[in-house]
């Protein structure tokens, strides 16, 4: 059965070099409004504070854009479901340095606790059928591993990480190739050592696929009875109880209940990170 690596905890190398490379594109040459307004030497505390109701998603993050002169007190954990009101995390230390990282702090944590919120809601939805909710490759370049980990804190499961971690067969490669068969026998004249899925938009699709042996599919755009009836075909074969099957493409939060039931391993979510409104935090200075 297929299952890549789920991202529940991020390298912390990864975390400073991803916030040097935001705070270089945001203040190449220094915040010069801070350091017009604001003394060298002065000091001043600050709290992160939650607007809505969120899951949240930063706790690796806050911290490491901090060093040893910032005091940073840490009052959530990722995935906690948390009240707006809801005090995130305090913050003492250089006040230039407190305003020249703010926006950079909420940008990134805004987006996070978003996907892991609405990730969330999505997992509860499909969980009691022990249905796993995916994310895909639909995410923001240059903030993929981020994103993914979101998903994971908020209770989703992770798809690949990228185009070499597995393969995934879709109708523009099918296309390309000229058939399935070309597809898939292409594929494993290379011999890796991969999982290899194939989308499918029919119950003949599957039989070629089978035919020639696939460990799962993305059953795309089917509808909750077409589901079942591929479900139900993919297991009818010798081994098809080991094969991976997921449902895709425009479902929604509203219709996710119509195919939990279905007999499916996962629904892939690709608005879990595409389309996501930035949570409601905000920072203030006391």
């Amino acid at each position: 059965m297929i299952e890549y690596p789920r991202y529940l905890k991020l390298p912390e190398d990864y975390i400073k070099s991803k916030i040097n490379d935001y705070l270089l594109e945001d203040s190449p040459l220094g915040d010069f409004t801070s350091i017009g307004t604001i003394p060298e030497s002065a000091r001043c505390a600050a709290f992160i504070e939650a607007q809505s109701d969120i899951c949240f998603s930063g706790e690796q993050i806050i911290p490491a854009f901090f060093g040893e002169n910032t005091d940073v007190k840490m009052y959530v954990s990722d995935g906690d479901e948390i009240n707006a009101g809801c005090i995130i995390a305090d913050i003492d230390g250089p006040a230039r340095e407190l305003l020249t990282k703010e926006r950079i702090i909420l940008n990134l944590i805004q987006r996070l606790s978003a996907i892991s919120s609405l990730t969330s809601k999505y997992v509860g939805i499909a969980k009691p059928y022990n249905v796993k909710i995916l994310d895909t490759r639909k995410t923001t370049p240059g903030l993929r591993l981020f994103e993914k980990y979101a998903v994971a804190v908020g209770g989703g499961y992770n798809h690949r990480l990228d185009l070499s971690s597995g393969i995934l067969i879709k109708d523009n490669h099918i296309a390309s190739a000229g058939s399935i068969s070309n597809a898939l026998k292409g594929i494993k004249n290379l011999k890796l050592n991969l999982p290899i899925e194939i989308e499918v938009e029919n119950l003949e699709q599957i039989k070629q696929s089978m035919e020639i042996g696939v460990d799962g599919f993305l059953l795309d755009n089917m509808n909750p009875t077409q589901t079942v009836e591929a479900v139900k075909l993919i297991r009818s074969y010798t081994n098809g109880n080991n094969i991976f099957v997921e449902s895709s493409g425009g479902i929604t939060i509203h219709t996710l209940k119509d195919y939990v039931a279905t007999g499916i391993n996962a629904v892939s979510i690709g608005a879990i990170t595409h389309s996501v409104k930035a949570a409601e935090i905000h920072m203030e200075i006391r």
